[in-house]
């Protein structure tokens, strides 16, 4: 559906009225297996999805659906513990949302994480990936529809949608904390079942280095409200075909869970810097 301005300023100030004078500077964004990053905000705020007029629900395994407000490495953040996906059977526009409203709310940033598999055959399971740019050739845009202006413009530049001020602070952040940080193309995919080796294939040739089933409809529409944002891909797995071994969520968990204290980390001193 084609939201309106109105039902993005309904939600906004429905959650306005939870968080009284608080103001998000920043929406951070968590993946599969990386949501007990929301469990290190202090002071929170939890509101559920389902609570704010409009929204849609998370169904995604390990997905809590619901918004963590307060501070996080001395930002004032507004965390999604648990985003939506396409493959719930929500448009890109459901998906994207909560940016919009977030956006509304007053946060100048994104960061927004994932679990994938690694295409780039270099790359190894547990490999961070900086997101450079992105492939989108799956489903129709979330900007399909009428233009807000109040958003921004009816087309959109993106030729730097991972605004490259954020990811010299990923660099440096990397650096100073001793984490290896790989850097790469992350090619969306519409999901729910994994891609295939040949698709895979595909993916590398167009010069991918990681294939996934989230991120870019919140990161296509942050860039067009005008957001700075950041990407980080948490190589899970290593995609179809690069190995013998057959795919599993269970595996994405793990890998997931293994990392989730490095990628903390990560996320937390980029947060400090901005």
């Amino acid at each position: 559906m084609d939201y309106t301005m109105e039902q993005y300023q309904q939600s906004a100030q429905a959650l306005q009225q939870r968080l009284g004078d608080f103001r998000p500077r920043v929406l951070l964004i968590l993946g599969s297996g990386l949501g007990a990053l929301a469990d290190a905000v202090e002071n929170p705020i939890c509101v559920p999805y389902a609570e704010v007029p409009h929204m849609k629900r998370s169904t995604a395994p390990d997905h809590k659906g619901q918004f963590v407000f307060g501070k996080l490495s001395g930002q004032n953040v507004a965390v999604m513990q648990g985003r939506l996906h396409t493959y719930e059977g929500w448009s890109f526009q459901d998906v994207s949302y909560p940016v919009r409203v977030l956006r509304l709310l007053g946060a100048e940033a994104m960061i927004v994480t994932n679990a994938a598999g690694a295409v780039n055959t270099s790359f190894s399971a547990g490999d961070i990936m900086l997101i450079t740019d992105h492939i989108k050739l799956f489903g129709v845009s979330p900007l399909c529809g009428p233009n807000l202006e109040e958003f921004g413009p009816r087309f959109p530049d993106m030729s730097h949608v991972y605004t490259p001020a954020l990811r010299d602070v990923a660099r440096q952040t990397a650096k100073a904390l001793e984490i290896s940080l790989r850097e790469g193309v992350y090619m969306y995919f519409p999901g729910p079942q994994y891609e295939t080796p040949a698709e895979v294939r595909l993916a590398r040739t167009l010069g991918a280095d990681a294939v996934g089933m989230s991120t870019v409809p919140e990161a296509i529409v942050a860039a067009h409200c005008g957001m700075q944002v950041l990407g980080f891909t948490l190589c899970t797995n290593m995609a179809a075909g690069v190995l013998e071994s057959p795919l599993s969520s269970d595996e994405v968990l793990e890998a997931a869970a293994q990392a989730g204290p490095r990628f903390g980390a990560l996320v937390k001193g980029c947060l400090a810097r901005l």
